[in-house]
């Protein structure tokens, strides 16, 4: 029997590399984004981020909590100057809780042998993971960056891995500084992207989930979705749960990583 349809629900740029990479394992996979990425354009916001990132070298480490964190940190939208070296000149560590986000700061031009992260085998690529080889590198007095995103609207949007690791910094002893580089919101589908939310739920596709923001959107994306026979691959305790709550009938955990994925989905086959 062939192999179901994947649907990739990250944001657009992680999506498309997913959607890549699936397809290079043999499985059919389509993106549909249920996080719209964009620029944070609030004036407040805009000039605390010009200022982290013309400091950036006071930081013992700067810690991007996705992929996106680091595009709109290191873009080249904002001027290099003297106050903003290049990536490859700053000796600040650079802490990403996942692949995805080493993908991106290595592309942004940060050395890898200036970037932490969870080990190849951590049960997940997250906060927790993070902190278990970076935690040796806080001392007393240290001042930590966390660029993260926020959600669009009044509400500065909640995240528990990066508070729960900026309590863990505290606790060491170190001053942590949040700065948001982007902003997250639901996105707009498209007639043919609701079709395929329609059809992906009761076809037998198998829907990505790394993000519990992302159910919340599908549900004001696509109100009424019958999930009763959808089936849902979710990369975190706490997205399953989320996914349960949603409505969908079959939920199963996997690691986030591309193999543990790709060994789940064809051994539902």
């Amino acid at each position: 029997m062939a192999t179901a349809r994947v649907i990739v629900t990250r944001p657009a740029r992680e999506a498309a590399h997913w959607v890549e990479q699936l397809g290079a394992r043999g499985l059919a996979a389509t993106a549909l984004p249920l996080i719209a990425i964009a620029p944070c354009t609030d004036p407040h916001a805009q000039a605390a981020l010009a200022q982290a990132r013309a400091q950036l070298d006071s930081y013992r480490a700067a810690m991007f909590v996705s992929g996106n964190a680091v595009d709109y940190f290191f873009g080249q939208k904002w001027p290099l100057t003297l106050a903003a070296p290049a990536p490859s000149a700053i000796k600040t560590r650079a802490w990403a809780p996942g692949p995805g986000t080493v993908r991106a700061l290595v592309h942004a031009g940060v050395p890898r042998d200036r970037i932490d992260s969870p080990a190849a085998d951590a049960l997940q690529f997250d906060s927790q993971a993070l902190w278990l080889q970076v935690a040796w590198q806080v001392r007393p007095g240290d001042r930590i960056l966390i660029v993260r995103g926020c959600a669009a609207g009044p509400a500065p949007g909640t995240g528990q891995g990066r508070d729960w690791l900026a309590r863990q910094i505290e606790q060491a002893g170190a001053t942590v500084e949040f700065v948001v580089a982007y902003k997250r919101g639901a996105p707009r589908l498209t007639p043919e992207q609701t079709a395929l939310a329609h059809a992906a739920a009761s076809d037998g596709s198998w829907w990505l989930l790394s993000s519990s923001e992302a159910l919340a959107h599908l549900a004001s994306a696509a109100p009424g979705l019958p999930l009763q026979a959808a089936r849902a691959l979710a990369t975190h305790p706490r997205i399953a749960q989320a996914a349960r709550a949603a409505g969908f009938g079959h939920v199963q955990e996997c690691r986030p990583a591309l193999e543990d994925v790709v060994a789940s989905i064809e051994s539902a086959a």
